[in-house]
């Protein structure tokens, strides 16, 4: 399986902006993926924060993202087509990261390229994707940025 390359407003395991956060504006962060395979129809993306203490906790997941792998800042995921669904606060979206005062945590960014467009509904939750995807993943990649709240 061919690795994606991911681009974004930080440097992989560097300090996310805080516009993109809870301190600030809560947009979603700009990014370019790259070395997308022939076939790919549509890229999902799922946003993972491992380091709490009751594990995975989900900002965001979307999929049926143009497979151009060109993504603006502050996008507008429905306008691309794609879709969004619910994230561990319970909400549908993008929700920044926002670790617990004095916190540093991790956030992975991890990019899908899909050999197909998938027909789930904006209730979907993290599992429901990936059990989606499952058999029609032609290539990831991911980026990793860090936060503390301040």
């Amino acid at each position: 399986m061919v690795d994606l390359k991911i681009k974004s407003a930080f440097a992989p395991f560097g300090l996310l902006p805080v516009k993109y956060t809870c301190d600030g504006d809560n947009l979603i962060p700009p990014f370019e993926v790259t070395a997308v395979p022939p076939g790919t129809k549509s890229i999902a993306v799922i946003l993972e924060d491992p380091d709490t203490p009751r594990g995975i906790f989900v900002h965001w997941i979307a999929w049926n993202l143009p497979a151009s792998g060109k993504y603006p800042g502050g996008m507008d995921v429905a306008s691309l087509g794609g879709k969004e669904g619910v994230s561990s606060f319970g909400e549908y979206g993008y929700k920044g990261p926002c670790p617990p005062p004095g916190s540093k945590h991790r956030y992975f960014f991890k990019f899908y390229a899909l050999n197909t467009v998938l027909a789930l509904d904006t209730g979907t939750l993290r599992e429901g994707l990936l059990a989606a995807m499952k058999g029609h993943i032609l290539a990831q990649g991911e980026i990793v940025g860090k936060y503390e709240t301040h």
